[in-house]
């Protein structure tokens, strides 16, 4: 009973665990028993525990070639993309002449699927594609470039990188784009008072309040990143090769759904790794 008399409702008990519980179940079902699965196929065989589907792994020589082509896209990439998507956020913020224009042109990849992107920018790259046209009839080559050729493994690197900036860069603008909504105006006006230049504000006062959306498009981003295939595939077939390309072609093409499921959770580890070694560096800056 309270002082005036009425009844304490009391929560009912494992209430919240009611609520988690279609997520937990979703979870489970989606994920936590693939895992399980690729698992038993990753170490095991006919004849019970076994690392054959790992050797065999290690051994291809694409898996090497797949694992630094997918770090290095990551290490390209994502970096670009967190610039533009804040110098676009910040344009946005400014409230130029056609807002809706700008943010709807700039969210268009956003509905545009992998592969139908990486179809968009085949007909970009290809030896009879618009580029090569474009360079012919400027002059500036005679027959064109070989940009997916497999001799050319920088303009192979260059084109997927292109037409992975520009189908998810739109992904980690939305994110950075509500976050900017939130940094109350207040303080940049503060800042303005005081006589702070444009990069002042920007470097001292906006991204500091960014951080949270920063930090989400990061890890988020990079966990996309390491899951990239169709995009390359589309473009360069197996001549680029990447992490979860392997697991298709070890699971669709050379039927082998053992050394599929290690390749899997090599991708899974290394998402895992990377999310936390995010959360503790942004942990221990926090600290400070």
């Amino acid at each position: 009973m309270t002082a005036v008399g009425t009844p304490v409702k009391r929560r009912p008990a494992g209430s919240p665990w009611l609520l988690l519980a279609p997520s937990i179940v979703f979870m489970l079902a989606l994920f936590g028993w693939p895992v399980v699965q690729a698992l038993i196929s990753a170490f095991t065989d006919d004849s019970g525990v076994s690392l054959a589907a790992w050797e065999r792994l290690f051994g291809d020589p694409y898996f090497v070639k797949a694992l630094r082509n997918t770090l290095l896209l990551i290490v390209i990439v994502v970096p670009v993309q967190l610039v533009l998507a804040v110098a676009m956020a910040l344009l946005v913020q400014a409230r130029p002449r056609f807002l809706s224009g700008h943010f709807y042109l700039w969210t268009i990849p956003l509905a545009v699927s992998e592969l139908a992107a990486g179809l968009v920018w085949l007909s970009v790259f290809d030896s009879r594609g618009y580029l090569n046209s474009l360079l012919v009839s400027w002059g500036f080559s005679d027959t064109g470039v070989q940009w997916l050729s497999y001799t050319n493994t920088g303009t192979m690197l260059l084109a997927v990188v292109i037409a992975e900036i520009w189908r998810a860069t739109s992904l980690v603008f939305v994110i950075v784009v509500a976050g900017i909504q939130m940094v109350p105006k207040d303080f940049d006006e503060a800042a303005q008072v005081f006589g702070a230049s444009a990069w002042q504000r920007l470097w001292h006062v906006t991204l500091p309040q960014l951080k949270p959306s920063l930090q989400v498009a990061l890890i988020l981003r990079t966990i996309l990143a390491l899951q990239a295939f169709a995009v390359a595939q589309a473009l360069t077939g197996r001549d680029f090769p990447l992490l979860v390309g392997e697991t298709y072609q070890w699971y669709v093409n050379l039927q082998n759904p053992a050394v599929a499921s290690a390749a899997a959770l090599v991708v899974l580890v290394l998402s895992l790794a990377t999310a936390l070694f995010y959360l503790r560096t942004m942990r221990q800056r926090e600290a400070r």
